[in-house]
């Protein structure tokens, strides 16, 4: 089964997340999510009847550690190296189309 992940749909899915990339880009980019894909197909189709759920096959478990405070930036400070920002929030240019 093939999954043909053509340059268009690449240059489209750069588009949608404002990304510029080359032809040559979008040209190897399609080739590589095709065999990604492609390869997560044969995984679908392997037989794991009876085989026991893992999500982490080194046996380790979470470690937890005691939330400490500790000092940060102040506002200003945070601010301090920003060229535009505006009643003390970082102003950054809009990223959503209407």
């Amino acid at each position: 089964m093939t999954n043909d992940i053509t340059i268009e749909k690449v240059k489209y899915i750069a588009k949608l997340a404002n990304l510029y990339i080359s032809d040559e880009e979008a040209k190897t980019l399609s080739k590589d999510l095709s065999d990604t894909l492609d390869f997560i197909n044969k995984i679908k189709l392997l037989n794991t009847k009876g085989l026991k759920p893992t999500s982490n096959v080194t046996g380790l478990e979470n470690v937890f550690r005691e939330d400490k405070v500790s000092s940060s930036l102040t506002q200003e400070q945070a601010l301090s190296g920003v060229s535009n920002h505006y009643k003390g929030y970082f102003k950054v240019k809009a990223v959503l189309e209407e």
